[in-house]
């Protein structure tokens, strides 16, 4: 049993939950999975995903500063300050999905050539959007949901081919909290 496995897979759970409560606490939490990712994902041949969470630990350093202390805050359940969640401005929303097709262009390139990825296009796939997914969620746009539908979806299937079962698992559960932590955050807008 790989237990960096397990690990991570019960570390994304705790991020999941504080995600669908809009709690500023999965960024601890994040910081901690993605460390321990990085381990994972390289001694599973996953290159582009083990790149990520570099991306990844930097993006909990920016997103905990963008919830507490950035503009726009609103009173949060407990009283204090945070960012609200707001919906993709129109003018980037065409610049965010360009964005993505390029940086899935660009990451397949990179593991065609440069390694020896028996999953290139699944895992440029997962690693583009997951760039600009946890980009959209570090400024709480209620849309950033829609782009981890669709990470999990094909994540869940990718893990379970490179024998990664509990994380395989975990997104599968992903998607199902996805859905409906779409629908309390954009109750939580009103």
């Amino acid at each position: 049993m790989n237990y960096l496995d397990l690990i991570t897979a019960v570390l994304g759970l705790a991020y999941i939950i504080f995600e669908y409560k809009a709690s500023v606490w999965m960024w601890a939490v994040g910081f901690v999975m993605q460390a321990l990712g990085i381990v994972l994902y390289y001694q599973k041949g996953l290159y582009a995903d083990c790149g990520m969470e570099f991306y990844y630990l930097a993006m909990t350093v920016y997103g905990f500063w963008k919830w507490v202390a950035a503009p726009s805050p609103t009173p949060s359940e407990g009283g204090k300050e945070e960012r609200a969640i707001t919906h993709i401005p129109p003018r980037l929303a065409f610049a965010w999905t360009l964005l993505a097709l390029l940086l899935w262009l660009a990451i397949y390139l990179l593991l065609t050539n440069f390694t020896d990825s028996r999953v290139p296009v699944a895992d440029a796939f997962t690693t583009a959007l997951s760039l600009v997914g946890i980009w959209a969620l570090a400024h709480k746009y209620l849309e950033q949901w829609f782009v981890w539908i669709a990470v999990d979806v094909v994540t869940c299937g990718l893990y379970f081919y490179k024998d990664i079962p509990f994380k395989a698992s975990l997104y599968a559960l992903y998607v199902v909290i996805a859905v409906f932590g779409y629908r309390k955050w954009r109750r939580m807008m009103k």
